[in-house]
């Protein structure tokens, strides 16, 4: 939360399964045009809260099997937890209010009487969420008479049923929709509250984000019928809710669109990246697009042609250098030349390159020193980099473009090179 100096111009807090997830994308694209549009037009002045049902062990499995975005907060277990940053360091004061008239134990001894309750895997059991699995047919009736037994033993709690399938006993003052709330009064009292914020899901415990009454919020395509039977019943025809055309990752972008949040098209959207340009400068901007090329240079997606070698070297300064995880240097204009020998390299793979946590920093009038973490997957295998550049403004036939003046890179922590061709940028 202290990234932002000032509000945050947009926030967006998402769930993650059928959401920000397409688990029927095996290729990923609606994440990964997601993730390119948020980290070349909007991380470096919002933030992105993921809102899952998961608990910490689930979403950090979901994280090694997806091409996700780092957060900037994480709320978990059905909101039952709140933790920020890539550290994931939790916030207590949310402990502290879910402790008020809640037992778990009393919960686990109540919930233990009714046998059509199948307890889900230990990782799911957590402080303050007790979670079941149960038949739909038996659900309604179940969850009547466990929140009569648990009033009657003095606890406040909520019953949440989603997916068909899971229940979850929390706190009264916990749920995804508390837990956007407490941030928000917490983001006011610092005078941080966001701009604008979009709440985006597809099942009934996404339902609270939906009432908080100054977000927007777009149900994704998707969406199951317990929350379009939700919004029937308690939102319909207000105007800043909607239920999009598009499934999962690709319904939030168009919901920014929709609402006129800021930028809604993918710099993966781009067919003709020498056509790709913004009308300010923006250095997150020419990052993302860069590697997205280098991405398609590989998947042999683009023309192999002289314009392409020209474009690239234009933008880097003569004596720029790129320095290499293992301390060796190499010119940028060497380095851009050894793209020749990787054209269609991976032609036919599933190869993907993305970028997260995308920071530059304005460090003169016109130099911006950047730091991002640059991932590359084949699929089965992912290596992480951890990139510093220099980026300086230069003026051209009326034009500002970015020139790269220095590059280092060195591989995240537990990442190695397995790329024949990790010399390149």
């Amino acid at each position: 939360m202290d990234r932002l100096s000032s509000p945050a111009r947009l926030m967006i807090v998402s769930d993650l399964d059928h959401t920000m997830v397409d688990h029927h994308d095996p290729e990923n694209i609606s994440l990964l045009r997601f993730n390119a549009l948020w980290e070349s037009s909007y991380r470096h002045d919002s933030l992105l809260v993921f809102s899952t049902g998961r608990s910490p062990t689930l979403y950090k499995e979901l994280r090694k099997e997806k091409p996700m975005l780092t957060p900037d907060i994480t709320i978990m277990s059905v909101g039952t937890e709140i933790t920020y940053g890539k550290s994931m360091v939790p916030d207590h004061g949310w402990v502290e209010l879910l402790n008020q008239k809640w037992d778990r134990n009393v919960v686990i001894e109540e919930a233990s009487k009714f046998s059509e309750l199948k307890p889900q895997s230990e990782t799911e059991q957590r402080a303050h969420k007790i979670s079941f699995y149960i038949n739909k047919e038996k659900a309604q009736q179940v969850m009547k008479g466990l929140y009569e037994r648990l009033e009657k033993r003095g606890l406040d709690v909520k019953i949440i049923y989603s997916g068909g399938i899971d229940l979850d006993i929390l706190p009264q003052g916990a749920g995804k929709g508390q837990a956007l709330a407490y941030l928000l009064k917490k983001f006011k009292s610092e005078g941080k509250l966001p701009i604008n914020t979009l709440v985006c899901g597809d099942s009934g415990n996404d339902a609270e984000l939906f009432s908080i009454s100054e977000v927007h919020g777009v149900m994704v395509s998707n969406a199951q019928e317990e929350l379009l039977q939700w919004h029937a019943q308690n939102a319909k025809g207000n105007p800043k809710i909607i239920h999009s055309t598009e499934r999962c990752a690709a319904g939030i972008i168009q919901a920014i669109g929709h609402f006129n949040l800021g930028p809604s098209i993918s710099p993966r959207d781009a067919m003709d990246f020498t056509e790709c340009q913004l009308e300010n400068v923006n250095p997150g901007h020419e990052i993302v697009k860069f590697y997205l090329f280098y991405e398609r240079w590989r998947r042999g997606e683009v023309e192999n042609s002289e314009s392409y070698y020209a474009s690239l070297k234009s933008v880097c300064h003569p004596s720029g250098v790129f320095i290499h995880p293992s301390g060796e240097e190499l010119s940028l204009h060497d380095s851009i030349d050894k793209l020749r020998n990787c054209y269609g390299d991976r032609h036919g793979a599933k190869y993907r390159v993305w970028i997260d946590r995308l920071l530059p920093t304005r460090i003169s009038s016109d130099a911006w020193l950047v730091r991002f973490d640059k991932w590359e997957s084949t699929g089965e295998e992912c290596q992480c980099g951890v990139v510093t550049t220099l980026l300086r403004s230069k003026v051209a036939d009326s034009l500002v473009d970015l020139l790269w003046e220095h590059v280092h890179q060195t591989w995240l922590d537990g990442f190695a090179a397995k790329d024949n061709n990790s010399w390149m940028l």
